[in-house]
């Protein structure tokens, strides 16, 4: 059986993973498919050793605000067909989302908003969320196999965190964004990692600033998803917890083509 083994990672800034040996790790784990989240620059201020990795094809979405979100897939095969956004411009002028179509399945790369600003912004990022939803929805009314990931800024369970408790009022652990995730797994999709482990302590995020990492006091908020008819072409999920670089780490999964 052939895999293929497609990673996400937000980066925190592509320009600054760069200078922290991106392009040797990359040539080390040769991911098929890499899937960046908050690259934070547009593509005419990348080097040229960025745009072009030796052996893939490399997609950028950035937002009209410079510095600031942003997208990139890194691709060893050339997708049929990549979208930029939803369709909706209030929500795809932050660069926020690339839709790139294989044959036999479409992948969605999403880097979704922070609600922890203000009011206005947790709005935002649960409007972000429901037309999210709805596309990939309208999508797998076709039988089409869906696999979408990135930074979800949302833990899920209590499990997801490590202090659960302190956080219950905080954004990216209210009730109502944990509830989408339950609406998004009532609606026939999978969290991948849980497939394959039950297990606490497994994170992607640590707070920088109080060096959370040292003591893996962190939080699982960058997922893989799929949908429930590909569910049987996943043969593993993981955290890349020890790759360094970024306040978050990699993640992945390996799928049979």
């Amino acid at each position: 059986m052939k895999t293929i083994k497609i990673l996400s990672w937000n980066v925190n800034g592509i320009r600054a993973i760069h200078k922290k040996g991106f392009l040797d790790w990359i040539s080390k784990v040769k991911p098929d498919i890499l899937c960046l989240q908050e690259t934070k620059a547009h593509e005419d201020q990348l080097p040229e050793e960025l745009i072009n990795i030796n052996g893939y094809h490399s997609y950028f979405c950035s937002g009209e605000r410079k510095g600031y979100s942003g997208v990139a897939i890194y691709s060893k095969e050339k997708p049929i067909s990549i979208k930029k956004g939803f369709g909706i411009s209030e929500l795809d002028n932050e660069g926020r989302i690339l839709i790139a179509e294989y044959p036999g399945f479409f992948l969605y790369n999403i880097y979704f908003p922070n609600g922890k600003a203000n009011p206005e912004r947790l709005k935002y990022k649960m409007r972000f969320y429901d037309a999210f939803l709805d596309h990939a929805n309208e999508l797998k009314k076709s039988d089409s196999k869906i696999i979408f990931c990135g930074d979800v800024n949302t833990a899920h369970k209590e499990i997801d965190l490590a202090r659960p408790k302190e956080n219950s009022k905080v954004s990216g652990f209210l009730p109502e964004e944990r509830a989408w995730i339950d609406k998004v797994i009532e609606n026939g999709y999978l969290d991948t990692f849980r497939i394959f482990n039950s297990e606490p302590n497994n994170y992607t995020w640590w707070d920088q600033v109080t060096r959370a990492r040292e003591r893996n006091v962190g939080w699982r908020i960058d997922y893989f998803f799929v949908s429930d008819n590909a569910k049987n072409e996943i043969t593993n999920a993981f955290i890349l917890s020890d790759v360094m670089g970024s306040d978050h780490c990699p993640i992945g999964i390996e799928k049979a083509i």
